[in-house]
């Protein structure tokens, strides 16, 4: 959603069958920041599609806003591997606490640890299926 006065940006939009809800608070838990969830039914859809979730945002602070849906009625979701959620930056206490509880029953694909580049960098699926990419900054060669 764009707000009056706020730069651009890009925001991960993530879709789910039915767990919109859990998964959002879940994120909530582990960046922080606020959430909001506009479900079907607030917009006056009735039936079992009422409860799911048409639009949630998660404003966890400027530049880091993760958004989801339950999907549109009637749409099927097909998992797949064509996106990923990239957080990085170069405060790596918050980097690697988030990594280790995203990745917490789920599944570590590549371990947050120093990479070729010079940067920590680790890969994992979280229990919702949704992959992150975790890069913290390397420290500046001395020179």
């Amino acid at each position: 959603m764009v707000r009056s006065g706020m730069s651009n940006q890009l925001n991960p939009y993530l879709h789910f069958d039915g767990n919109a809800r859990e998964a959002m608070t879940f994120y909530q838990s582990v960046l922080g920041g606020e959430l909001s969830v506009m479900t079907f039914g607030d917009m006056g859809m009735e039936g079992d599609q009422a409860t799911q979730v048409m639009h949630s945002s998660l404003d966890v602070r400027p530049g880091i806003a993760l958004m989801a849906s339950d999907g549109a009625p009637g749409e099927e979701l097909i998992q797949g591997n064509n996106a990923n959620v990239s957080l990085s930056g170069d405060e790596g206490d918050e980097l690697r606490t988030w990594f280790a509880a995203l990745s917490e029953g789920g599944e570590v694909h590549v371990p947050l640890e120093k990479q070729m580049w010079g940067d920590e960098f680790g890969q994992a699926a979280d229990k919702f299926g949704v992959i992150w990419l975790v890069n913290i900054a390397g420290a500046p060669d001395a020179g």
